[in-house]
């Protein structure tokens, strides 16, 4: 959960992101901040759910750090379980 909350420091700062929009940006340089900040939110919203859900099965804090009732336990076993890694040039 530190290493997600670090990841979370380090996003894109919403004033940089605005400042490169329409009028202020040519629209180039507009479009292409807007892809990348899209992007890195979609890999920080995965990174998250990844680290929680790893953080569940770890023997150590298993009791004491990180504990969730069964229907939370399931989803993030499924997340584990089911999930598929997308490349990013090819999503």
């Amino acid at each position: 959960m530190e290493i997600a909350g670090l990841l979370y420091e380090g996003r894109m700062d919403g004033e940089n992101a605005t400042q490169a929009r329409l009028p202020r940006a040519h629209d180039e340089v507009a479009a292409q901040v807007d892809t990348l900040a899209r992007f890195a939110q979609d890999q920080y919203n995965d990174m998250v759910a990844l680290l929680a859900s790893l953080a569940t099965k770890l023997q150590a804090a298993g009791s004491s750090y990180v504990t969730v009732d069964k229907g939370v336990q399931g989803r993030m076993d499924s997340i584990l379980d089911c999930g598929t890694f997308v490349p990013p040039e090819k999503r």
